[in-house]
């Protein structure tokens, strides 16, 4: 669940992408691993696939620093860092510090990529650095499946 977007002009659903290889890469800003690798990673595959049937949605999952990390603190981050991929603002959890869609996709941290099949099934579900080629193969097949 999303409680705020970025880059897009209207909120986007998981029914609305279906159809289309989704790629959901789950970032702190204040993550180095985030910063030095997955969310440039991310956007660079959301530039390189756009045409080709693959969305990147980041997804600003906070699990620490949440007085730090606030959306103007994001909202300067994405123009800093130049990100156009659609970014959303993963809902605080009631009664944990584990925001909701983190908790749901059993995220075990940042930075997160979870590939999702035109048919909404989860197709990989990634913790830590990927190395480019094997995630752009990974891609490269969830496109090939029709």
């Amino acid at each position: 669940m999303v409680s705020q977007w970025f880059n897009t002009p209207e909120p986007l659903t998981l029914e609305g992408l279906r159809g289309s290889v989704l790629l959901l890469h789950a970032f702190q800003m204040l993550c180095p691993g985030c910063v030095a690798h997955g969310t440039p990673q991310a956007e660079k595959a959301h530039r390189l696939f756009k045409g080709a049937g693959l969305k990147v949605i980041g997804l600003h999952t906070v699990f620490e620093h949440h007085a730090a990390m606030t959306p103007i603190a994001l909202d300067a981050y994405i123009h800093e860092y130049r990100l156009t991929m659609p970014i959303g603002v993963d809902q605080a959890g009631e009664n944990t510090l584990l925001p909701v869609t983190m908790g749901r996709y059993h995220m075990r941290g940042t930075p997160t990529h979870i590939l999702i099949g035109r048919d909404g099934r989860i197709l990989h579900h990634g913790f830590g650095q990927e190395e480019d080629m094997a995630l752009g193969a990974r891609i490269a097949a969830a496109l090939e499946r029709k």
